[in-house]
């Protein structure tokens, strides 16, 4: 049988600290070195996208505040990101964190692997140590010490297998993202290749093509309302609430990033239902991501920073409008149009206003038997993300607490 014993966090990490006040330059060089920050930790999982340089040669890094592979960070500020939880499990080159971030490492009581899902297992009480006003929060670090109760097997070999058991289930999630990734890209090279390059009508842009106008083409809906403005409020379980952090940046969804809603507040909402085959797309916060819908999330609603694009099938194909927006919306007429918007938001007239470029339905139904086969195994793939996503959150807090048998746990 084995032995659990249990301590507080301060108890079993090593090392402790807030990161660097970054001399900040935009030139890389053998004297700078990458700082990751606040935007580089999100879905328990480290980013190096949204890292910076910092310029060694003015002001040194201590030795200890370099990353190593194993190191947890935490955000230490900001609203709605103060308390978030990643293990780094590769470091890029030499790397730091700035001062908005703490670094932890683990005693040797506990395994590296162990130790970091351990503490992902207390993200939401981490995000309630944040203290301050409006804009200020930042996480209690004394706290953050004393009142997380780490608790863990004495065997380190049983460490390690539980820690091993929770690495395989997010590596397979990591191997399907990055197949979806490339079988995005293979479609998106069809998509240059017949509505670009136009190789399929020797070179030149057929007469057919015209460009009409986005609502023309489909219905667009927004004006989801929060359901606690509707005297409602959110629910652990029920119905999926797609909100705009719930949509990630490579056109998938992310269902650890629900809220949910029950029956009677969903029918409330039948302006913002989504169905199978629409594009909901972001229209506040973070501008311009999208995803296409399957039938996985559903049933599902959304509020009025996300939008509803519906084709009409009998004009334009999901998939060929799909793949028309991915291969065009970084261009610089869409995304002009986005930094354009007031406020960061983007109107519905703008959105409404967007030119597609439409062939005859035979031909995009022909580039659809070519692409469909790559977005059915995409879906399958993300379905099954969801699934182990949601196993993961499920068995994490009871492999950490002991509550479930681990010494026949399947590796």
């Amino acid at each position: 049988m084995t032995k659990w014993l249990e301590k507080t966090l301060g108890e079993v990490t090593s090392f402790m600290k807030k990161g660097i006040p970054p001399k900040y330059t935009v030139e890389e060089s053998e004297k700078t070195i990458r700082v990751l920050n606040q935007k580089c930790n999100r879905n328990f999982e480290i980013s190096y996208s949204e890292s910076r340089l910092h310029d060694c040669e003015k002001k040194i890094v201590p030795a200890d505040k370099m990353l190593r592979a194993g190191d947890v960070l935490i955000n230490s500020t900001g609203i709605g990101t103060a308390g978030r939880v990643a293990q780094v499990v590769e470091v890029k080159g030499p790397t730091t964190i700035d001062g908005h971030m703490i670094l932890l490492r683990p005693s040797e009581e506990l395994n590296p692997i162990y130790y970091g899902y351990a503490v992902k297992a207390f993200q939401s009480q981490i995000e309630g140590l944040a203290e301050g006003s409006t804009g200020q929060t930042e996480i209690n670090r004394m706290r953050l010490q004393d009142e997380v109760i780490i608790k863990y097997p004495k065997d380190k070999l049983v460490q390690e297998n539980i820690g091993r058991f929770l690495s395989n289930i997010d590596d397979k999630i990591k191997t399907n993202t990055e197949i979806n990734k490339n079988l995005e890209e293979q479609a998106q090279a069809i998509f240059k290749s017949w509505f670009v390059d136009f190789e399929p009508f020797g070179g030149i842009q057929p007469s057919e093509m015209q460009f009409i106008p986005l609502q023309e083409l489909c219905k667009v809906v927004t004006k989801g309302t929060t359901p606690t403005t509707l005297g409602k409020s959110f629910t652990s379980t029920g119905i999926n609430f797609i909100k705009a952090e719930s949509i990630l940046d490579n056109h998938s969804i992310d269902s650890s990033k629900f809220a949910f809603i029950d029956e009677e507040t969903n029918a409330l909402l039948k302006r913002s239902v989504i169905k199978a085959n629409d594009i909901v797309f972001t229209i506040a916060g973070t501008l311009g991501r999208f995803a296409m819908v399957d039938n996985s999330v559903l049933p599902a609603n959304t509020n009025q920073a996300v939008a509803i694009i519906r084709p009409d099938e009998t004009k334009v194909t999901p998939a060929y409008l799909y793949s028309f927006f991915i291969g065009n919306w970084h261009n610089e007429y869409y995304s002009k149009r986005i930094q354009q918007a007031v406020q960061a938001n983007l109107s519905l007239t703008t959105i409404k206003s967007l030119p597609i470029a439409v062939l005859k339905n035979t031909t995009m139904n022909n580039y659809d038997k070519l692409v469909s086969p790559l977005f059915a195994l995409m879906k399958s793939n993300e379905e099954e993300n969801r699934r182990l996503s949601k196993l993961r959150d499920t068995l994490l807090p009871r492999l950490m607490s002991g509550e479930l048998d681990v010494s026949n746990l399947d590796l």
